[in-house]
């Protein structure tokens, strides 16, 4: 056997993981390339809330999947059916219809056996439930009512999930490289044979057969200006510091096919005090998912957005870039005493600004008192006096009317002081354009032909999510993208034999 009949992963996040395991279980040789040292290998996905969004069909389809330690959440939690109809709704309506229908097949089809297969390989999966609220607060006469669509992710999250795969990989005896960049392909026209690696004093070529899975450019500030536009530069970067986008560049030099929404991506209210980039001590608990239950404001003391659209897990991602639109990029989460408790845990990291009275609170941000009492009121004046319709775990219909933006629900009168605010800022997570691959993996030209030798999964690809983003289809599709790389790899040696 030669280096050629080698496989080359790229990365070492969730996708990258799965795909070099599964080529693992053919039999054939695959090595693995980490930019970063061991210290802070990952990716993007160690730093990741770590949900999972695939079909199912309720509970009973759920509790087979659970790790032990997740059992007792069992009766404190119920969840609905998910339905191919209701993921692929949930895709298209967030991408305005214009994911790629035949890469949605495959991501639906296989979600729920690739959950299995990464149970299989020693991930341990729970209920979100304690994502959501302390489990002292439920018991079984008043359980959390889970998202369908996000009612299940790693122990321990993003940090729980890579180390079990890396468990996993190293238990396989698969071969890791770390501080190993990739640097660029190796390629003879569209076909590409192997990979230079930049070393600290010397580059180092590997032949075979290559696996992109080495995330977008979501921590490069140049490329994020030249796509994503002024200002972006400047976000903070939820996640790895080594996602620079150079494969992606590459392999675009190299003649694959771009596709998707290059201007957008994932981002997401974070704490205004969040680190400029990734922190492995603190992770994803820099998230603040919980304005549906108050209101965002600008440093103008304006409202933006319509808090209340929809659950917060089909509005988080496009958040983001509302915020980082508004002067200074900042904005103001506000509270009173009637939605504090549904706060989600993590908002316990970071010190609230606080006020008896509106313009206490707003003397406490720096923003106008006259502008932000006039917000409130006129919001309070258009809340619907039904409070008791009032449900944080389902889009109840509480909603305002006759105020510019609308909030759709939760639209619970802001009356009952003290008042608490959160600061916030955009922190961005990956990037929506990428490589165009087919069903199988495989990466297009810009012919439209498969280019020999490279496959891509993960945030790297492109024509899944343009605008918005659905929680936890992103780790889903790397994983299920993995897989199929896998395969279409592996079918690539025996071809060259």
């Amino acid at each position: 056997m030669t280096n050629d009949d080698r496989v080359i992963v790229v990365g070492a996040g969730n996708a990258a993981m799965v795909a070099a395991l599964a080529v693992h279980d053919t039999g054939a040789p695959v090595t693995m390339l980490e930019a970063a040292p061991r210290a802070e290998r990952g990716g993007n996905s160690r730093f990741a809330g770590a949900t999972f969004r695939f079909v199912h069909e309720g509970m009973a389809a759920l509790e087979p999947l659970l790790d032990a330690s997740s059992h007792e959440l069992v009766p404190v939690s119920r969840v609905e059916a998910y339905s191919r109809a209701d993921y692929l709704r949930d895709l298209m309506d967030t991408s305005s219809g214009r994911m790629v229908p035949e890469l949605a097949d495959v991501l639906l089809d296989e979600s729920y056996p690739t959950m299995t297969w990464m149970r299989d390989k020693g991930v341990k999966w729970e209920l979100a439930t304690r994502k959501f609220v302390d489990k002292d607060q439920l018991s079984e006469a008043q359980p959390y009512t889970l998202p369908p669509g996000g009612a299940v992710r790693a122990v321990h999250e993003g940090i729980g999930l890579t180390d079990d795969l890396f468990a996993a990989v190293e238990a396989a005896g698969i071969d890791i490289w770390y501080d190993s960049p990739a640097h660029e392909l190796v390629t003879e026209g569209s076909t590409v044979l192997g990979v230079r690696v930049r070393r600290s004093d010397e580059f180092v070529t590997l032949h075979g057969t290559v696996i992109l899975a080495c995330g977008g450019f979501e921590a490069n500030p140049e490329m994020r200006l030249r796509y994503l536009g002024p200002g972006w530069d400047l976000v903070k970067v939820r996640g790895s510091r080594f996602n620079k986008g150079t494969m992606l560049d590459q392999a675009l030099r190299a003649g694959a096919q771009a596709i998707g929404h290059w201007g957008g991506c994932h981002a997401t209210p974070v704490a205004a005090d969040a680190p400029a980039e990734g922190d492995l001590a603190i992770t994803d608990q820099t998230g603040r998912h919980s304005y549906p239950y108050g209101l965002l404001v600008n440093a103008l003391g304006q409202r933006f957005v319509d808090e209340g659209e929809q659950y917060y897990m089909k509005t988080y991602a496009k958040t983001g870039a509302a915020i980082r639109a508004q002067p200074r990029a900042w904005a103001a989460q506000v509270f009173d005493q009637k939605t504090l408790r549904y706060l989600q845990p993590r908002y316990r990291t970071q010190e609230p600004v606080t006020g008896d009275t509106i313009d206490e609170l707003a003397a406490a941000l720096g923003v106008a008192p006259a502008a932000l009492r006039a917000t409130v009121e006129a919001y309070n004046e258009a809340a619907p006096d039904d409070a008791a319709a009032f449900d944080p775990t389902i889009e109840d219909g509480l909603a305002t009317s006759g105020v510019v933006p609308p909030k759709s629900n939760w639209a619970l009168r802001l009356d009952s002081p003290p008042f608490v605010a959160y600061p916030v800022t955009a922190g961005i997570t990956f990037t929506y354009g990428g490589l165009r691959v087919d069903p199988e993996a495989r990466v297009l030209d810009n012919e439209g032909r498969p280019m020999p030798g490279l496959l891509a999964t993960g945030e790297i690809t492109g024509g899944f999510f343009y605008d918005n983003y659905p929680a936890g289809a992103g780790l889903m599709r790397g994983a299920v993208f993995g897989r199929r790389a896998a395969a279409s790899a592996v079918a690539a040696l025996g071809g060259r034999s």
